[in-house]
């Protein structure tokens, strides 16, 4: 993909440069690497196809597999790599490999090449890569990040399967009710126009919103539209999500929920690393970006702690990082020496309680949506026919 950069090359000069590279990130590297420092970047693709074409997402797990699959077959790293490249036929995906292939050509480590393409390749996957380069165990380091990345897509699975119903119940009930509002309260309204001063008030409202559709109902339906196009896209910017969870962490039965399942994927990740061989201190300073910014401070003192010579358990317990039980098992991993794989254990137990509530909250939440939907159907039907009670009460 090509990009346009505006960059300044010195105080007084700013220049325009086009740039071939994989993504917007490497595109700023190489562009940094010439002594010029970024003011704008932007793609060059344009027109409707700018925004129909999405990248392409690298397939890491899948990568990890044939890559393990390849070193086990006896080939070396390069010579796996160059397999790869051979067989794929997506250019974007080609381009990747063959950047990793000059890095390491150019006498770089395997992890330092793919540190340099953040968009491909995150921060933990690199780290874990770092650490086998001194173990010399690739393989099995590469196995460790595919069953982390096994136990995330789990979890992500649960809640997606939780979310399933109430979403469906909610759409369709907003359809069901859009139809009302739409098209047959204003057809009810043309019955009752006649008789609208002798009309209770709420049927005289249903008689007026019949009226509005008649009039305005295509500008109606636009803005309606309008503000839920506007409110699908505002919740895919990571600013409002953050603002949304940070809502949610306010609110006390929930926020509490919510950090035993950040939680949960901080002791995954940093079981992982410890495994690896990274020590406690470097890799709690990895993965400290899991966290939400409420825990990053309580995560910061803790690493005070252990820099003082204070013991794992007692460090996280002091600052709200653990609950008793997560507590207990840090103190048998630091009893056993076994602090990785205590940690992946306390993620299970984690993962076992976020499904006990995600079970409890679907039973809750889908017969309290329904009956919220049958109220308010109920009352929209009860509204177009009262009017008709009226009537027939006057004539009798």
């Amino acid at each position: 993909m090509q990009y346009h950069v505006k960059a300044m090359q010195s105080l007084d000069r700013v220049v325009e440069l086009n740039v071939d590279s994989i993504d917007a990130d490497d595109a700023r590297r190489q562009v940094e690497r010439l002594g010029y420092e970024v003011l704008a970047l932007r793609s060059k693709r344009a027109g409707l196809s700018a925004y129909l074409k999405r990248p392409t997402t690298f397939p890491l797990t899948l990568f990890s597999q044939e890559l393990i699959a390849l070193l086990g077959a006896g080939l070396s790293l390069v010579e796996a790599l160059e397999t790869l490249r051979e067989k794929e036929r997506h250019p974007d995906l080609k381009q990747v490999l063959e950047q990793i292939l000059a890095k390491l050509r150019e006498g770089r480590t395997f992890s330092s090449s793919v540190e340099q393409l953040p968009s491909s390749f995150p921060a933990l996957y690199v780290a874990t890569v770092r650490a086998s380069e001194k173990t010399g165990d690739l393989r099995e380091a590469l196995s460790r990040y595919i069953a982390y990345q096994v136990q995330l897509d789990l979890v992500r699975k649960k809640l997606v399967s939780a979310s399933i119903y109430p979403v469906v119940l909610l759409v369709v009930g907003g359809l069901v009710m859009l139809f009302l509002l739409m098209y047959v309260v204003p057809k009810f309204s043309r019955i009752y126009e006649d008789a609208g001063k002798d009309l209770p008030v709420l049927s005289q409202l249903l008689l007026e919103w019949g009226k509005v559709m008649e009039a305005h109902g295509l500008l109606v339906m636009g803005c309606l539209a309008l503000a839920g196009a506007i409110s699908a896209y505002g919740l895919t910017l990571p600013a409002v999500k953050a603002r949304l969870l940070s809502q949610l962490r306010s609110i006390p039965s929930i926020g509490s929920k919510l950090q035993v399942f950040d939680l949960a994927r901080f002791y995954r990740t940093l079981g992982m690393l410890v495994k690896g061989g990274i020590p406690i201190v470097a890799a709690i300073e990895m993965v400290s970006g899991i966290l939400p910014l409420s825990l990053r401070g309580p995560l910061q003192a803790a690493v005070r702690d252990l820099r003082e010579g204070k013991p794992i358990s007692q460090a996280m317990e002091s600052h709200g990082l653990t609950t008793p039980v997560a507590h207990r098992m840090l103190r048998v991993g630091e009893r056993t020496g076994q602090m990785g794989e205590m940690m992946e254990r306390i993620a299970v137990f984690y993962d076992e309680d976020i499904a006990r509530v995600l079970d409890w909250l679907t039973k809750l939440i889908e017969p309290a949506l329904m009956a919220a939907i049958g109220l308010v159907i109920g009352t929209i039907v009860l509204l177009m026919y009262f009017p008709m009670f009226e009537l027939a009460g006057s004539i009798q």
